[in-house]
Order: C-alpha cells, then structure tokens, then sequence
C-alpha cells in the first residue's frame, strides 16, 4: 500500500471497514437466529424484541459518540473503533442468557453497523468532493462483497463449527489486521485533507450546516423517511429470514443463495450509482431508490415459488447499491462537509434505530398472525407514502451557496 496515492489509500480504508461492518449488519447476526433461539428458548418475537432494544439503545448512543470524528484525528477514531469491535464479537461468543444476548447484540450493533460503517462513510464524504459518487460506491463494494461470500459460507461452516468459536475466530481476524489496515492507510490523513483536484478553485462553495440548524429543516425528515425504508425492511427480511423460508416452504438453502443475487446486483447498482451521482447528484436520483424495493415487495407479497426469491432479494439489492451511496453523499451535497461527522453520526443513529423497528415490527407482526404477503403489503404501503412525500419537495432539495 505504500507505493499507492493517498486517494487510494482512503478508499482501501473505507472498503475494509465497510466490509469489516457486515459483523454487526443484520443480514450477518440475522443467520444466528436460529441457533441462539434454541440454546436460550425464546421466541421469534422475543428475540425481535431483545434486537429492537439493544439496537435502539445503540442508536442511541452512536449520536454522541459519533460526532466526536469531528474533533478528533481518523487514525486515532479509528483505533478506538476497532477495539471495540473486537471486544464486542469477543463477548458475542460468550452469550449463555438472555441479559447476555442484549448486551452483545448492542455492542456487536454500535461497533459494527454504527460505527464501522459511520467511520468508512465519513471519512469518505469528507476528504472526497469532485468523485465523492464513485469513492462512496467503490467502499460500498466491501459490504457487497461480505452479503455475497458470508451468509452460504456461514451456513456451512454452522455446519462444521460451533457459533461460539466462529465469533472467536472474527475477534482474532480483527485485532490482528484491522490496527494494520490503519496504519498503512490513512496515518497521514488530517480533519483537514481533502483530495487532490486542480479545479477545487473553481468549485461553488456551499453552506456547511451544523447538526442544530438540520434538525430544524423540514426537509431533512423527508429524505430521512426515505432513506431509512431500506433499513427497516431489509433488516426484518434478514433476522426473519428463517420465517420467510418456512411460510414460503423454501428450501434453508434457498435465501442464502439468493443473498449472492442481492450481493450482485447490489455491485451492479453501486458500480453505475457512483458515476450517476457524480454526473447527476444524489439529490436528482433519490427518488429512484426505493422503487425496486417497492417492486421487491410485490413479489414477496404474490409469488411463493423459490426462484421468486432471487428476484425478490435481486431487487432489493438494486435498492441497497442505490442507498448505501445516496445514504452518504446526499447530505454532504445539501449541508456541506464541515460538520458531515455530526450530521452523519444522526443519520446513521436513525438508521440503526429503523433497524430496531423493523425487527420489532416483523417480530410482532409475525407473533400476531401476520404472514410474511401482509407484512410485504406493509412495507410497501410506507414506501409509497415517503416517495410521495419526496417528490413533493424535490425541487427544494438545493445547497445553499455562498459567495467567493
């Protein structure tokens, strides 16, 4: 990594930490369902509630913690991610009761999917501006690439390991290559560094807003509504993912393998999103995103053959691909760069929070008698409210811009 620039060495950085944030994802903690319900005796809907809880509690932590990337150095933040990271999949392994699990769930929930992928997103929208499109869609691959390799691969290896010693083998992957990841990538990189454009002279400079005067816009809860669609219903697809294969009576094998067709087209989409938002900005293209998702639903809702899971999961992939990069470069584009860490660590806390509903929602519904077509009909109905409530607005979504 020496010999490679400095652009380069930020977006080996974001990549890595993106992927290294599947450990706290719920498409990843979702495939232990099965095997914690057992050995503890609960119920789907407990253990929704239990997820629910723990992830809400996260969020909510993740909004101070969070916005300390603004204050200090990325080097040292990031230290500080990664043994966290690792203490928490080391105390996942030693989950024996129910206290356990909510603890574990929280950790693993706040170091992985908060603030891995806060850490990765951040840094990207901040030291990025010309092609922050393409740097965001490039790290996104990481958690693509682990959506694709991890669900099939740990299904087998449940098989074969114990999912004790499976958490024990993460926390050693972590603590042994992360800390070296860092330091051959972003040492040098400063709250200040942005990268290296000839034409930086020539951009308009727009507002930095801080994360007080956003909570105060009205158009900041409308995009969040839209933003956060993805997160809530994908996660309840994910932790229920045993519950779909049974109401549908799919093969085990079946959504594990369909998560490869999400994986792909989830890179598909990040491949061309990058250049669209780079050419187009995100604020033109957020109306798109949650049409496949919406589309997703309807085949959830109609069609019961397996096959229809591959489309289902493929279509929701579209729509991952398009959020993981507007999720990111969307604010950066209206409310500036400056105070990005503390607006970002917001949004990721609703994200994560939305993650708890969605598991709280699905646990309840599907204890409560619901089948996974009205669960779909649900989903969808709140994906054609918060469009509607988008396109209302789209003209509005602009930066303000300041003079030279």
């Amino acid at each position: 990594m020496i010999n490679l620039s400095l652009n380069k060495k930020v977006i080996i950085f974001g990549f890595i930490f993106t992927f290294f944030s599947s450990f706290g994802q719920s498409f990843f903690l979702g495939l232990f369902n099965a095997p914690i319900r057992n050995e503890l005796g609960i119920t789907h809907g407990q253990f929704g509630n239990i997820y629910a809880t723990a992830t809400i509690f996260s969020s909510l932590l993740l909004i101070w913690v969070g916005k300390k990337i603004d204050e200090y150095q990325i080097i040292y933040y990031s230290f500080f991610v990664i043994l966290l990271l690792f203490l928490s999949s080391l105390f996942f392994s030693f989950i024996n009761n129910i206290y356990f699990l909510v603890i574990g769930i929280f950790l693993m929930r706040f170091s992985g999917q908060g603030l891995m992928s806060h850490t990765s997103t951040t840094t990207i929208s901040r030291f990025f501006e010309r092609s922050r499109g393409k740097a965001l869609s490039t790290i996104w691959f990481g958690l693509s690439f682990a959506e694709f390799i991890l669900p099939v691969s740990l299904t087998y290896m449940l098989v074969i390991y114990s999912w004790r010693s499976i958490w024990q083998g993460i926390a050693i992957l972590i603590i042994l290559f992360l800390p070296f990841l860092v330091l051959n990538t972003i040492k040098k990189i400063k709250l200040d560094s942005r990268e290296k454009d000839q034409n930086s002279s020539k951009k308009i400079r727009i507002k930095s807003w801080r994360r007080s005067e956003v909570i105060k816009d009205y158009r900041f809860y409308i995009v969040s509504l839209n933003m956060l669609a993805m997160p809530w219903i994908a996660t309840g697809i994910f932790v229920y993912q045993s519950f779909i294969t049974d109401s549908k009576l799919w093969s085990i094998y079946t959504i594990p393998k369909a998560f490869m067709v999400y994986s792909i087209a989830s890179i598909i989409t990040l491949f061309f999103s990058g250049f669209l938002v780079d050419k187009f900005t995100s604020r033109k293209l957020i109306p798109l995103m949650n049409i496949p998702l919406l589309l997703s639903m309807f085949i959830l809702f109609y069609y019961k053959h397996e096959f229809s899971a591959f489309i289902f999961l493929g279509l929701v992939g579209v729509s991952n691909g398009l959020a993981n990069v507007l999720g990111s470069s969307t604010w950066a584009e209206i409310y500036g760069v400056k105070f990005i860490g503390s607006i970002k660590a917001l949004t990721t806390a609703f994200m994560v929070f939305s993650t708890a509903f969605g598991t709280a929602v699905f646990g309840l519904l599907i204890d409560n008698g619901f089948t996974i077509e009205n669960i779909a009909f649900i989903s969808g109905l709140y994906v054609v409210i918060s469009l509607t409530l988008l396109i209302t607005i789209r003209k509005s979504l602009e930066p303000i811009k300041l003079r030279k």
